[in-house]
């Protein structure tokens, strides 16, 4: 067995487009639920908003890209009101329910047959991303010696790690203003923030709108890095390991998303190439096929992330770089 390539093999994942996807995400669910204790189980729905409304404009209308991506943000934000609304006065597992309700119901609208003209239904839609492409100043492979991706992954790889510094930057400002302390008071006791004048509802609802948005960009990484968008990009499980990194790294932290994505990414696909090199049937087999056979070395990387993350709220439950007290919510 090559340790050598799977360590590359792992951390180019590690570092690539779907590590972005899920660190974006997870900097927006870091906003809801780490600094102002928002549940929310529907960031897919973000996502897919703003995926898709990108990937329409271009489409459909004809519109350039950057515009569409402004629309995308708008409709996210759009798409946040109406999910607040009727939520955010209510207990914080009313907003969970609805939340994750919600990203079935976009993701089935997508991909709904009644709709394929403006959706594409399951086949989705492509042909929107010659603008962003046509910008490449790579003119082929990037090869950084333990690294390497292509012209096009490449070029996704250096503007999504861009965005998810300028994000990272933007939280951490925001977070030291007076804006961001009455978020994380109203994650400790709301009741108090209300006392004091402030009005909960409306620092909410900002803070489902930022978080949101910032999980359109995600939408848009998504697509791009693709050059198509479908509704099986964003499946439930999206939001899930989008929580997951966010868990990992550490909740009401910066870096928490992004050291969680990458920590994630990286053992997802070593356990991946491990467990399928160990399995092969080609050359020497460290386990047997009376334990595992290659078609399950697959699935097994996630029973073995499964018990990793157990003990990790056993153990640490507030993440690498997370705060016990940071993780306090208040659920009523």
């Amino acid at each position: 067995m090559d340790f050598s390539s799977l360590f590359s093999d792992s951390l180019q994942q590690a570092f690539g487009t779907s590590a972005i996807v899920y660190c974006l995400a997870a900097i927006g669910l870091n906003i809801h639920f780490g600094y102002t204790g928002l549940l929310n189980f529907g960031q897919a729905a973000f996502m897919a908003v703003g995926g898709y409304t990108m990937a329409m404009f271009v489409t459909q209308w004809d519109v350039s890209l950057w515009l569409a991506m402004l629309a995308g943000l708008g409709l996210t934000a759009v798409l946040a009101i109406l999910l607040g609304i009727p939520t955010l006065r209510l207990r914080a597992d009313y907003l969970a329910i609805v939340t994750i309700a919600a990203a079935e119901i976009v993701r089935q609208v997508y991909g709904s047959i009644a709709l394929k003209k403006y959706f594409g239904a399951q086949d989705g839609l492509t042909a929107f991303s010659a603008d962003f492409r046509a910008l490449n100043p790579f003119d082929g492979p990037v090869d950084l010696g333990i690294v390497s991706w292509g012209k096009n992954d490449a070029w996704v790889v250096l503007v999504g790690w861009f965005v998810v510094a300028l994000c990272c930057l933007v939280v951490w400002l925001l977070m030291r203003s007076p804006w961001g302390r009455i978020l994380k008071s109203i994650r400790e006791d709301e009741d108090a923030v209300r006392s004091l004048g402030k009005n909960v509802y409306y620092y909410k609802m900002q803070s489902l709108m930022l978080g949101g948005m910032i999980g359109a960009l995600a939408g848009f990484v998504t697509a791009l890095k693709s050059a198509a968008i479908n509704p099986s990009f964003f499946a439930t499980d999206v939001t899930f390991f989008a929580y997951t990194v966010l868990l990992i790294g550490g909740a009401a932290r910066v870096l928490g998303p992004v050291v969680g994505a990458i920590i994630f990414w990286f053992l997802l696909t070593f356990l991946d190439l491990f467990f399928s090199a160990a399995t092969d049937d080609v050359g020497s087999v460290l386990i047997p096929s009376s334990i595992m056979t290659n078609q399950q070395a697959s699935l097994v990387r996630f029973i073995v992330m499964g018990l990793a993350l157990m003990l990790l709220m056993i153990f640490r439950p507030q993440g690498i770089f997370g705060d016990r007290r940071e993780l306090a919510i208040d659920g009523r």
